[in-house]
């Protein structure tokens, strides 16, 4: 019986040591399977196999490029109109009865604006026209005159002063055919007055004519439209005297507008003076047509001057830790290196490093923001 007993004790002690020597084994593994994740060497287990490292990432790569960027030079200034046209009333004392544009629409040339009450004018136009009428028939009788007297003047049935009396009813009566024809095309000018047209193409900036008014004299100040020329609108930015000088014309620049959308433009002339108490000069950019872009905004812009030769990387390379930029570069054992950098200028989504990064190496793009140095990493294809 005591034999039994020993013997079952022992078989339990045999069970539970193999019991925990395979416990220790697979803890021993799963804690070197754990280390070789994130380190540099390869590592085995206890026993002494290998314990293959798993990948923490899979990443996309990309190669620093040299490129050769312009160095742009910031400045300020305000949109304008390019020229504006002020339209006003050419007719006195007639009211207002038809508007047909509002401030923003786009009009061409010759389109009509607005227009006036035109049935005085007519009325005009019909006196004046029967005016002509009867200057030219009292011509015909005068001139039928004349000939006749002329045709008789050496019979001396007719006095020399008859002849000339009828050879100046004559001229008379002709000049009061031009004088009524020159009244009625004053008055058909005036007709063509009553309709308000576009000087040019353009675009109403400003309407200050309403229905009823009545027009007034020419220079009073009554200004019905403002017309922003072709639509043209030019960015003028401020300058330093020296820099001013420095621009030369036709450079491109580039406006920010308050959405955060950028609109092109050149530059088309600079200021012959500088302003006497900025001690400022203006430099005129014609923007791009289409632009959001709209008279009075202050915005900021910059031109491209000299070219620069920069190394550039994805902006979606460079990630920020404790207030420092850094890239993930990567070696060839696929193993991740921070790397601090410095950056520069931007254009659209590529970034210039000035430090920490070469030509040719290769940089982390997406997955950079979740890498830890010596990470083992995946690249995809």
């Amino acid at each position: 019986m005591t034999f039994h007993l020993l013997h079952r004790h022992s078989a339990m002690a045999t069970v539970i040591a193999r019991f925990l020597l395979v416990r220790r084994t697979c803890s021993n593994a799963a804690v070197a399977l754990a280390l070789c994740s994130g380190a540099a060497l390869p590592c085995t287990a206890a026993d002494g196999t290998p314990v293959a490292a798993k990948p923490s990432l899979t990443v996309t790569l990309t190669t620093a490029r040299a490129q050769s960027w312009p160095v742009p030079l910031a400045c300020s200034g305000a949109v304008a109109a390019w020229m504006e046209a002020t339209i006003g009333a050419r007719i006195t004392g007639l009211p207002l009865v038809e508007v047909r544009v509002n401030v923003g629409d786009r009009v061409r040339k010759g389109d009509v604006l607005a227009r006036f009450d035109d049935r005085t004018v007519l009325a005009e136009l019909d006196l004046q026209q029967a005016g002509l009428a009867l200057a030219e028939a009292a011509f015909a009788q005068a001139d039928a005159n004349r000939a006749r007297i002329e045709s008789i003047r050496d019979s001396g049935a007719v006095s020399a002063q008859d002849v000339l009396q009828a050879v100046t009813t004559a001229a008379t009566a002709k000049a009061q055919v031009a004088q009524a024809q020159a009244q009625v095309a004053t008055t058909r000018l005036r007709l063509g007055f009553t309709e308000v047209v576009a000087p040019d193409d353009g675009i109403i900036s400003a309407r200050g004519a309403t229905i009823g008014s009545v027009s007034q004299a020419a220079g009073s100040g009554a200004e019905l439209f403002r017309l922003i020329r072709g639509g043209r609108l030019e960015w003028r930015a401020e300058l330093p005297a020296a820099q001013l000088a420095s621009l030369p014309i036709g450079t491109m620049a580039h406006v920010t507008l308050p959405d955060g959308t950028v609109t092109r433009g050149r530059v088309r002339q600079r200021a012959p003076t500088l302003d006497s108490n900025t001690r400022l000069g203006l430099a005129y950019v014609d923007l791009e047509p289409g632009s959001h872009a709209l008279p009075a905004m202050y915005l900021n812009g910059t031109f491209d001057l000299t070219a620069r030769k920069a190394i550039t990387v994805p902006a979606e390379s460079v990630v920020i830790r404790d207030g420092r930029s850094y890239v993930v570069a990567v070696d060839g054992s696929a193993r991740s290196h921070l790397r601090a950098v410095s950056t520069g200028r931007r254009q659209q989504d590529e970034i210039e490093v000035t430090e920490g990064v070469q030509a040719g190496d290769r940089v982390v793009v997406k997955g950079a923001g979740f890498l830890n140095d010596n990470d083992l990493v995946r690249i995809a294809q």
